[in-house]
């Protein structure tokens, strides 16, 4: 009778062992699974704040070329003005801008 129940401790331990091999498996297969999930989840994350960074970079970039294309085309305006008020003069500073750029340019 204990040879009997022997044997059959180890009939239920190989059973226990089978299931306990099968329990980690499905487990395994679980927890890999379950990053797989996790990683493509953080990969559309990172995607999805990169393109935001970028297009915010992309709006304060076409912002500041505006406040820089209208202040230019502000500026020329002006001088565009001031010209037309006094040509003589202007022609004269001109000639004199010259004069000293060309004498910078000799040395």
């Amino acid at each position: 009778m204990e040879t009997k129940s022997s044997q059959e401790e180890y009939k239920q331990l190989q059973q226990d062992l089978k299931q306990l091999r099968e329990d980690l498996a499905n487990l395994t297969r679980s927890v890999t699974e379950s990053q797989k999930s996790n990683i493509s989840s953080l990969r559309d994350e990172i995607r999805r704040e990169s393109r935001e960074a970028f297009d915010q970079v992309r709006k304060t970039g076409n912002d500041a070329m505006n406040r820089a294309r209208d202040t230019g085309e502000k500026a020329v305006s002006e001088i565009e003005h001031k010209i037309e008020e006094r040509p003589f003069l202007s022609i004269v500073l001109m000639f004199l801008a010259g004069v000293l750029v060309g004498k910078l340019l000799d040395r």
